[in-house]
């Protein structure tokens, strides 16, 4: 359970650096990120897999780079439900969405290296 909260607040100061490099996003406080990435991690749980699994045929013939754009829809999404959390755009979206899932997989790979 430890570990689950210590990579929430590391995923709110990953979206903190995401707003700080991407302009057009937006992250009032810290308060703000951390209720972002918790729900952000529960849209990702519940209904990024229903989403791919819909989009698998235009997955498909994308070669999986349609996976992108349901990454920013999803980001934008976020950003609809967290007060304080906006994103300005479809590119800040994207771009947005990008660099927030690469800090992601930083962020998860360390944590298989925690002992905790």
């Amino acid at each position: 359970m430890l570990k689950i909260f210590i990579k929430w607040i590391l995923l709110a100061f990953a979206l903190i650096l995401t707003a700080k490099i991407v302009p057009g996003i937006i992250v009032e406080d810290f308060r703000t990120a951390i209720i972002a990435a918790i729900i952000l991690s529960i849209i990702n749980i519940l209904i990024k897999p229903v989403i791919k699994l819909l989009a698998f045929p235009i997955n498909l013939m994308t070669l999986g780079l349609f996976t992108i754009i349901i990454n920013a829809g999803l980001f934008a999404l976020t950003a609809y439900f967290v007060p304080g959390f906006q994103i300005e755009g479809i590119i800040a979206a994207l771009i947005g969405s990008v660099l927030f899932s690469i800090l992601s997989m930083i962020i998860n790979f360390s944590g298989k290296l925690m002992p905790v």
